[in-house]
């Protein structure tokens, strides 16, 4: 079976990690990348090792000889090259948050219905052995009804160009945890209420906390679940990223604890913890969380099933819900969030 051959929209940073992610795979061949700046996209596709690489997505779109496409540009930007590549019959991995708004998703999850090419959104958190064996034992009900669930996502201050100028910490980081509580409970929340904060001169706030209500069900109480995501750590602090959960349940509890790699480096520079379950390199090959997700959606296009680990209409809910919660946090009231008929639809 001949290799899918793949495209990098987007070779920044992030697009690098999907790169070096993609080389290591034996059904993949990575075979061109895009970015605007031309003198950036050279030298790191020159550092990859590929041969063709575009400062126009377009010219990728329109070879034949590209099956797949990751896109990893701003988020703002994946409506038009979500909808170039779906409309062009590439199988399209998306990063999250799958687009700048709710209505955008509902375009995109609309042009997937057609499209001769596969969509996933990369909600990399689905695929950490940690938040998926917790949900499996909740729909075991080893603690009985869930009441409660706090999540934090915290990391330290950074250049602005990083976070703080690109992207709000809820839609950035919160969405993470928003849509592991939606994914865990079944069901999405009611309501939503939200605070910002700005201690810099960023484009976007330094932290965001979001508290969502869940609804009684048929079977249970009432839920809440509380989103905590901070993004003006000091700078010297240990952790590589501190995420953590708690899920309180009427019959037990669940503790999450993703901060703790499980490797300290301790020099005369500075005590750092460092990634041993995202995307470390292990013997010249990067492994973890996001090849794991990458050789998935693999599989899914190598036996032509849909990614039911990540449909997308749960990420395009996950977007809905964090807009809510932006708009929360504007206004300073709770804001009932109520589904769409698009995307109630797109879940059937």
């Amino acid at each position: 079976m001949k290799p899918l051959r793949w495209a990098i929209l987007g070779l920044g940073r992030f697009g690098m990690i999907h790169a070096r992610a993609l080389q290591g795979m034996p059904d993949v061949e990575l075979v061109a990348a895009s970015s605007r700046q031309a003198g950036p996209l050279a030298e790191r596709a020159a550092e990859l090792g590929i041969a063709r690489h575009e400062t126009d997505y377009r010219l990728l779109l329109d070879d034949d000889q590209i099956d797949v496409v990751s896109i990893v540009t701003h988020w703002q930007q994946h409506h038009e090259l979500a909808l170039a590549a779906l409309a062009a019959g590439k199988h399209v991995l998306l990063e999250k948050p799958m687009a700048a708004s709710s209505q955008q998703c509902r375009d995109i999850l609309a042009a997937a219905e057609s499209a001769a090419g596969t969509l996933m959104v990369g909600h990399i958190c689905r695929f950490d052995p940690r938040y998926s064996l917790a949900r499996e034992a909740i729909q075991q009900g080893r603690i009985g009804e869930v009441v409660s669930m706090h999540a934090r996502r915290n990391l330290p201050l950074a250049e602005p160009h990083i976070r703080g100028d690109k992207i709000s910490p809820l839609m950035g980081d919160g969405i993470h945890d928003a849509d592991m509580m939606i994914w865990m409970l079944g069901r999405a929340p009611s309501r939503v209420f939200a605070r910002n904060i700005r201690c810099h001169d960023f484009a976007y706030p330094d932290l965001g906390w979001a508290m969502l209500e869940f609804s009684p069900h048929a079977d249970g109480p009432e839920a809440i679940g509380v989103v905590e995501t901070i993004w003006c750590l000091p700078e010297n602090v240990p952790s590589v990223i501190d995420a953590r959960m708690q899920i309180i349940g009427t019959e037990g509890a669940i503790t999450i604890d993703s901060a703790n790699t499980g490797l300290l480096i301790n020099n005369a520079d500075q005590v750092k913890q460092v990634d041993t379950a995202f995307w470390p390199v292990q013997h010249g090959q990067l492994v973890g969380l996001l090849a794991e997700e990458l050789r998935y959606f693999v599989a899914c296009l190598r036996d032509g099933s849909q990614p039911d680990v990540v449909p997308s209409s749960d990420a395009a809910l996950a977007v809905l819900v964090m807009e809510a919660a932006e708009a929360s946090a504007a206004c300073r009231q709770p804001v009932e969030i109520d589904l769409p008929d698009w995307l109630t639809a797109a879940a059937d």
